[in-house]
């Protein structure tokens, strides 16, 4: 469960655990947040372990000799080898004053001895565990609800969950357009009047044209979505999909069968092929970068930003400039 975080008290060390994407995007982005709001400049390290070695590690949070201050985000924590997970296990027992180190763990027994080292150094720690429950997940459209001020019958509820289906991406995408589209309490009729899925399925052309590197299309797509309505959250939300997609199948260990694959992207097994065409191109490297766009696009779009519309058009233009990156 998320808690509140202001800008005089992020903990040098936090712990995000749980393996629910959305939730784990929005406790880093918290946590940025707050650093920024005191250091707008602050350098931010968004690492996965593909990425980093123990000499990496150690670079990244050594003190700086300028007092400039840094936000290491280590992703998937538990995968890291025995080196880089010894420089971490080393450095959470003495933490240095202008880092802040945000680890993300996917809370199994894996990597389970840096966690525990983590937690008894004294780290903040946030849990993110994936909904497995209906009824899990109808309160999570009511808390999305009631952050924004608003109400929503449990009829309602139910049949945006019912529409939607159990990817909590999808479920807060439509929460945040009903929010903008109506007035007052939602009921189950405005539900039924406001989600349609035609505005999804053209946000992920735009996210499947912008992953194939091809920009002319995808932001011709993008800009005749906007003009005809199409809720932007929902476009970050596909291009959030198909990025993830991306990453299962550029950085996925040998050997996997062709289930657990489209388990991990989250996708049916006849849509593999697709993916592999599309991650034709990729590397590791320009899967993170673009992963950091969503993010970073995402925060933009629910108030972080001004303009939702030239957040999407640059995220397009980022994602597509990071394909092929080495």
């Amino acid at each position: 469960m998320l808690t509140s975080m202001d800008s005089t008290s992020v903990p040098p060390l936090t712990v995000i655990v749980g393996d629910e994407e959305l939730l784990v995007d929005r406790a880093v982005a918290e946590v940025v947040a707050a650093v920024r709001a005191t250091d707008p400049e602050v350098d931010v390290h968004d690492l996965m372990p593909s990425q980093v070695s123990a000499g990496k590690l150690v670079e990244v949070t050594s003190p700086s000799l300028f007092g400039d201050r840094r936000v290491v985000v280590l992703r998937s924590a538990q995968d890291l080898t025995k080196e880089p997970a010894g420089v971490i296990t080393d450095y959470v027992k003495d933490p240095v004053d202008d880092v802040v180190l945000v680890l993300v763990h996917a809370g199994g027994a894996k990597g389970k001895a840096l966690l525990q080292a983590a937690l008894q150094a004294g780290a903040h720690r946030i849990d993110c565990a994936k909904p497995t429950k209906a009824s899990e997940r109808i309160a999570f459209i009511k808390g999305e609800f009631d952050r924004a001020g608003r109400k929503i019958t449990a009829d309602a509820a139910q049949a945006l969950l019912d529409a939607v289906g159990t990817d909590l991406r999808e479920i807060a995408a439509a929460c945040t357009q009903l929010i903008a589209d109506t007035e007052g309490r939602v009921d189950a009729e405005a539900v039924a009047r406001y989600h349609r899925g035609k505005a999804e399925a053209s946000g992920f052309t735009v996210a499947d044209r912008a992953v194939e590197g091809r920009l002319a299309e995808a932001l011709e797509q993008l800009r005749w979505s906007l003009a005809v309505g199409m809720a932007p959250v929902l476009i970050t939300s596909a291009l959030a999909s198909a990025v993830r997609g991306l990453a299962v199948v550029v950085q996925s260990s040998r050997g996997l069968s062709e289930s657990e694959l489209a388990k991990q992207a989250k996708v049916p097994p006849w849509k593999l092929r697709t993916l592999r065409q599309q991650a034709r191109g990729w590397t590791p490297r320009g899967v993170a970068q673009a992963m950091r766009v969503v993010a970073e696009t995402d925060a933009l779009v629910k108030g972080a930003g001004r303009d939702p519309a030239y957040a999407l058009e640059r995220a397009v233009i980022e994602i597509v400039a990071a394909r092929g990156r080495r």
